[in-house]
């Protein structure tokens, strides 16, 4: 038998078969459950038996934070400080 890696919330793991990068986010003991994220932001909930048929190797956490955010266009990166419409409210105040 193999020596399989055991899953902890917290962990980082890579999925040998697809190359994929993931961290564990939760375990459900009752439903026997565990539910992972990977790098790109993506949820998964695996169940126990296929997670101990996963080809897995232990990884380190990837030092480029910015996966779940890789497929945002220009206007989903506007400045949160800028109104993005002057209320009549704002135009009252502009006036003083």
């Amino acid at each position: 038998m193999k020596n399989h890696p055991t899953p902890a919330i917290g962990k980082w793991f890579l999925d040998n078969a697809d190359g994929q990068l993931f961290e564990i986010v939760a375990i459900d003991e009752n439903d026997e459950t565990i539910d992972i994220q990977y790098f790109d932001g993506a949820i998964e909930e695996l169940d126990v038996d296929l997670w101990d048929e996963m080809e897995l190797t232990s990884a380190a956490a990837p030092e480029d934070w910015s996966g779940p955010f890789d497929d945002l266009e220009a206007d989903d990166m506007a400045d949160p400080d800028t109104p993005t419409e002057t209320s009549e409210f704002a135009q009252y105040i502009d006036k003083m």
